[in-house]
């Protein structure tokens, strides 16, 4: 009787269980039997310490808990726990109906602790999942892998897919532990939108995603990293080839330590030189795409002008005098390079970049010569 009333009250004033399949709605019943069941089997038989209200949701699968939230389920414990104490007179003597409605609370209460508990443990195995898949992926995203089976991941991770995607790379202190991560991530949603976050050893590897600008993003994630050198990949436009750039990240973090000065972070396109240095193959192919042929294609002398400023201890009337041309010629074939490049050859730092830059290119056209073998 108690369990078909409390199954006239759900379908007629919860909205959200007249929406469920009926094979959800059938289970809800055996839960709500369940409930009044176990909760007369105690009243009968008390024990001090045992009220076996765990075994209500035992009743029904576990997918069920996937069809309700913990609120539904918390308004079912309320509803059952107002229709026994709305049938207290049928089913208590009068005298006893007080000492019913007490033990109803108490039990109501237990049952409700139970809810959150199953909830709570589904949420727990369903997070050491999502951390285990979410590692997996970003390993598969290192790996170059570009599949199907990638795209099903990162969606299951809930990545939204607006906007760029740009990999952060940094180290964390000891101990490494989930918790890291958790909060790496958590940094990272707020002030971009999609996050991805992988630890290898005591590296962390932070996929970003989101219609803002993520080098600004970046700096939220600064405080959870350690006091090390935080290095910026390019950014990509879509998150499969988030891999991309998170190997250039990861090869100008291990080339951070040849420019003390770097800032923090520091894109890795600006660790060009450094990289070059540590025997990144990408940055030579970079200086090359970006620097040599540009200038090589533009009109004019640029790479002979900048050449001559560079080896003449940049000078402009040591450069203007191997040139046989005027200062203000210098001068101004130095600001076309900075526009057909983007680097500055006045600059300390920007000069030594456009000065790695040109020994790669050199190097790229003249044949290695071979060493003689004698017969």
């Amino acid at each position: 009787m108690l369990t078909a009333a409390a199954t006239r009250r759900l379908d007629a004033e919860a909205a959200w269980y007249r929406a469920l399949p009926a094979d959800d709605r059938s289970w809800i019943g055996v839960v709500a039997s369940s409930g009044i069941t176990a909760f007369i089997d105690w009243y009968e038989n008390p024990a001090p310490t045992t009220y076996n209200a765990a075994e209500i949701f035992r009743a029904a699968p576990p997918e069920l808990i996937r069809s309700i939230s913990l609120q539904h389920a918390l308004a079912l414990v309320r509803l059952i726990v107002e229709v026994v104490e709305a049938h207290t007179g049928e089913i208590a003597t009068p005298a006893g109906e007080s000492e019913l409605r007490e033990a109803v609370l108490v039990y109501s209460r237990e049952v409700a602790f139970s809810a959150a508990e199953v909830y709570a443990r589904a949420a727990e195995a369903r997070g050491a999942w999502d951390a285990r898949t979410e590692a997996l992926t970003v390993d598969a995203m290192l790996r170059g892998d570009d599949d199907d089976n990638l795209r099903s991941r990162v969606a299951t991770l809930g990545w939204a897919g607006t906007g760029q995607v740009m990999a952060v790379v940094g180290t964390v202190e000891s101990p490494v532990h989930e918790g890291i991560a958790s909060d790496l991530r958590r940094a990272a949603r707020r002030a971009a939108g999609d996050a991805l976050v992988g630890l290898h050893g005591n590296r962390a590897i932070v996929i970003m995603g989101g219609p803002g600008p993520l080098r600004a993003a970046a700096d939220a994630l600064l405080p959870l990293l350690g006091p090390g050198p935080v290095v910026l990949g390019p950014p990509v436009d879509d998150v499969m080839r988030a891999g991309h750039s998170a190997r250039v990240a990861l090869a100008g973090l291990a080339a951070a330590p040849g420019w003390p000065g770097a800032p923090r972070p520091a894109a890795a396109h600006d660790l060009l030189p450094e990289r070059l240095l540590g025997g990144d193959a990408e940055a030579a192919r970079t200086l090359r795409e970006e620097i040599v042929a540009p200038l090589e294609a533009a009109a004019g002398p640029l790479v002979e002008t900048l050449g001559a400023y560079l080896d003449s201890g940049r000078s402009l009337e040591a450069a203007a005098r191997a040139l046989f041309v005027h200062p203000n010629t210098v001068r101004y074939r130095l600001r076309r390079v900075t526009q057909v490049t983007g680097w500055d050859a006045t600059d300390a730092r920007e000069g030594f970049v456009l000065q790695v830059a040109l020994v790669v290119g050199r190097l790229g056209r003249t044949p290695v010569a071979r060493p003689s073998v004698t017969p």
